[in-house]
Parts: C-alpha cells; structure tokens; sequence
C-alpha cells in the first residue's frame, strides 16, 4: 500500500498475555476473564435500552438545557444520563470496546465541563498506550540482535509519538519523521491483514481465537503480540474520540488532534501490508478545506467509488476503520468530515452542498475513478448530505443514507429531550448565536417536498426506534424517491447501530451492485 499527500488548489507470547490480563488490556477496572464470546449485538443493545428516556426524563434534560443546568445535574445523575441512547454502542462498535465495560466507565462520567470531561477519557487512553508502549518494549526483546540496535533508537521517538503531550498535533510537520513510522511498521505487520478484516476486538481471548482461526506461517504469540498492539492504539484513537465528543472547545478539539493524529501514525505504518493505496487529500472549498482520506483498490484503474460522510461530531478515523474489510471489493472509498466539524473553519449552512459538490468534481476528475461510477454513503447527518446530494446532483450513481434527519427533525417537536451538548454542538456547527437562530437555521435544511427528484437507486437505513432523530424522515425519503430501498432494523435505535456491522456489510454490497464493481 501507497500512501500520498495531495493537495490540490482551486484550479486543479506469554509475557505479553499475563500483562495484559494483569492490565485488563489498559482498560481500568475490567475484569481480565472478559468472555471472547461476547455479543456487541444482544449485550449492547441491553445497554442501549438501559439508556432509553421516558417522557419525564426527556422534559427534565430539556428543562436542564433551558436553564443550562445540565453540568449541575449531571454531578448527582451522571453524564450519561443526558446522552443519545446509542452513545455507547458507537463508540464500542469503533473500538472493539466490551459495551458494558465502557457503559460502566460512562456511568462513572460526572461532568461535561472541558478539562474534566476531556481528563477523565484521555487517562483511559493513556493506559491503552502505556499498554501498547509495553508491548513494543516486549517484542523488541524478542527481534533478532542484528536489529535491536535500530529498533531501540526508534522506540523513544515511537513513545514521543505517541505521547499525549505531542505539540503541533494539527499539522503534519508532526509526522515528519517517518523512521519511528517504518519501525511500527514492522512490528504490526504479522497482523495489520487480520486487523483489517476483523476489527478491534473487546479482549485478549477474542484476539487469541481470531489468530489461532487464520493460521498462518508466523508462530501464534508473535501475531498476537503484533495484533494486541494494534489493537491497543486504536484503543488509544477511540477514547481520545471520546473525549472530543461533542467538539468546539479547546480541550476537547486537542482531544480530536490526539485521535486523528494517532490514527495517521497507524495508517501510514499500516501501509506496506496492504494492498491498497491510500491518500490523504486536501481540497480547498470557498475559504474552508476538506482533509479527506481516498483509499483506491490495486490495480491502474479507474475504479468505482463511493464518498462516504458522516454526521455530527463524526471523525474520519471512525469511519475507515471498521470498513478497511472492503479494501477487496473493487471499489474506492473517499472519507471525509461533515461540514462544520472539528476540521472546518466555516459554519455548516443549506449552503454547504456545495462543498459535496466539490468532492464530486474532484472525483470525477481523478484519472483512476470511473466518473460515471460514483456513489454515496452517509450516516446520521452524513445521511442528509447524501439524500440531499441524490436530489442536487446526478452525476452520483447510487446512495445510501444510514439514520438521515430531512424534515421532521428539524420541526420543535424534535428538540424535546435533546441534551444541552447536543445543543451547543449544533449551535456551533452551524454558527447559531442562540436557540432562536438554531431553530431557523436548522428549518433551512428541510428537504420537505424534493424527495421526488431522487431518480438514482437509494439505500434508507435506520433502527425502526430511532430516539435521536425522526424515522418518518427515513420512511419520507424511501417513499418519495423513485427507485428506494428502505432497511427498517427492528428494536433498534439511531443509525441501527445495534445491527452495526449486518447493515454495513448490506449496504458495501448494494453499492457494488449499483456501481458495477464486478464488470
């Protein structure tokens, strides 16, 4: 795997077992016996409903949000009291985190204040890379004396690397030096093919039972050790995410740098084991910059490709890392934040499609993309941009819009129960300076009446008790568009994130199909 910066202007293993068993894999207070059978889908979903609101609590959270006594309230209730009910499973689902571990971690959670927030989730990623740090350390014991000289003289800059306190974490001068990369390199590499393909994992026996099903040349405990650390950084990348949630303040856009940061270290070590090429892109728009990630499958080209976005206080590392398993299928992938986000310097207004439209031109462009092959994928308010980029812009082939707010959502009946985070994050995205122009702004977005103009095949996903965001927006969207497909998850909430990894798989294949990935 290749991996290029473009910039385009305007006119263009015992050992290790004991100690992460002893360590709880950096997880604090997690049992080390953690079951490697464990089910994201059925003990997840049970953490999902544990978080459900009833009417009293929804008018409580909102008349908290009114008189911005969230903070206060969340000292006695806890933080998690007063998030989206699918808070949990999100973020075990990017991780391979054990749901009802971090559900307890999260219920430990006491404020949403900047530093305490921030604090309290970056110490969970500080042990996930002291974890991995340790790791290092053992397999650089184990390397052949010929290497152990170079491999020592990396392993500092690899611990600087990783270190939370790493200055300039937005600019790429901070990865400049591309040694301590190359050796990282070397020690996952017996792994970064099983990682790909399986994701991260909640425990050490469920990485154990993934390397003992896919023999392999290596002995068992050196692609253990080599996938433990990998798993340990993204860990690490997970719980700075966290701690970025819901973006817009110092502390908490720091926390994202960390993430995305830690996440290109790992990308580009990743490089050399798979075989794909991968860019980091930077296309200027109207005074902003979009930082996208393009992953293009072997071979000259061109190829299909989708444009996959996703929705507030989304990252890009979220999204190619649970879908680096479809690295095979012949199609490309190009990732990119939601306008307004944690990388952007303009506000996201109705007037941010163009923006989407600019991606596209870029795309169609490019001389390894099939220009008539182009689709989308959005999740969340990643969903509206598709839908709204179904109906704006014909030269898409195919969409899929996963848990896409469109009208109802924006209507007053909506903000009851919505958390003040979630209100100042929206308040922020969309450059609000009160509830009032909140409200107007968000009326703006409304597709409400343009449904019918979708005349490509589209994909509508949702769980069918959706608590963040309307369902009749999904059900709207699939009725009114002329060639839809609507995917209903049943007891499942925003996004369908209990049934995660069954509608990403659904919707990867429905894409080739629409693309023609096999012809």
């Amino acid at each position: 795997m290749k991996i290029r910066h473009v910039l385009l202007n305007d006119t263009n293993m015992p050992v290790l077992q004991a100690r992460l068993m002893k360590s709880g894999a950096g997880i604090k207070g997690q049992q080390a016996n953690t079951c490697a059978e464990f089910s994201s889908s059925i003990i997840g979903r049970r953490v999902v409903m544990s978080l459900t609101k009833t009417l009293s609590e929804k008018l409580f959270i909102s008349a908290c949000a009114m008189t911005h006594t969230t903070n206060f309230a969340a000292y006695y209730k806890g933080a998690a009291f007063f998030l989206p009910a699918l808070f949990v499973l999100r973020y075990a689902n990017m991780g391979g985190l054990d749901a009802a571990v971090f559900a307890e971690q999260l219920a430990k959670a006491r404020s949403f204040r900047d530093k305490q927030w921030c604090s309290y989730w970056d110490s969970f990623a500080v042990d996930y890379l002291s974890t991995a740090e340790s790791i290092v350390q053992d397999m650089t014991s184990s390397l052949p004396s010929s290497d152990q000289k170079r491999t020592e003289m990396a392993i500092h800059k690899i611990r600087d690397m990783l270190d939370q306190s790493s200055q300039n974490l937005s600019e790429d001068a901070w990865l400049g030096d591309k040694a301590p990369i190359a050796v990282l390199g070397e020690l996952i590499a017996p792994a970064v093919s099983l990682f790909a393909d399986y994701g991260a994992q909640p425990s050490i026996h469920a990485i154990e039972s993934i390397v003992k099903q896919n023999a392999s040349a290596l002995p068992v405990d050196v692609v253990v050790r080599a996938a433990s650390l990998i798993d340990a950084l993204v860990k690490a990348i997970t719980y700075y995410q966290v701690g970025a949630f819901p973006g817009h303040t110092p502390a908490r856009t720091q926390a994202y740098w960390r993430s995305r940061r830690l996440f290109d270290v790992l990308i580009d070590a990743f490089a050399p084991a798979l075989d794909v090429t991968i860019e980091r892109v930077s296309i200027p728009v109207d005074g902003d910059i979009v930082q996208g990630y393009q992953i293009l499958p072997v071979g000259a080209g061109p190829h299909p490709m989708v444009l996959v976005t996703n929705g507030l206080e989304g990252t890009t590392q979220e999204l190619i890392i649970p879908m680096l398993k479809y690295r095979k299928n012949g199609v490309g992938i190009f990732f990119m934040e939601m306008p307004g986000s944690y990388v952007y310097k303009q506000p996201m207004s109705a007037q941010s499609e163009t923006i989407y439209h600019r991606v596209i031109d870029y795309l169609v462009a490019h001389p390894k993309i099939k220009s008539d092959r182009i689709g989308m994928m959005g999740v969340s308010f990643g969903g509206y941009w598709a839908t709204r980029m179904a109906i704006t812009d014909t030269r898409l082939r195919g969409v899929v819009a996963c848990g896409a707010p469109a009208h109802h959502t924006f209507g007053p009946a909506s903000s009851l129960g919505m958390p003040e985070v979630i209100v100042q994050a929206l308040r922020s995205v969309t450059g609000s300076k009160s509830l009032i122009s909140l409200t107007k702004n968000l009326h703006n977005f409304s597709l409400l009446g343009q449904y019918q103009k979708i005349q490509m095949p589209m994909l509508v996903i949702n769980g069918d008790n959706d608590t963040l965001v309307s369902k009749q927006d999904s059900v709207d969207i699939a009725e009114g568009a002329t060639q839809a497909t609507l995917k209903l998850y049943p007891n499942d909430d925003h996004c369908a994130m209990g049934h995660y990894n069954e509608w990403l798989d659904e919707s990867q294949r429905w894409l080739e199909i629409q693309l023609g990935a096999k012809e």
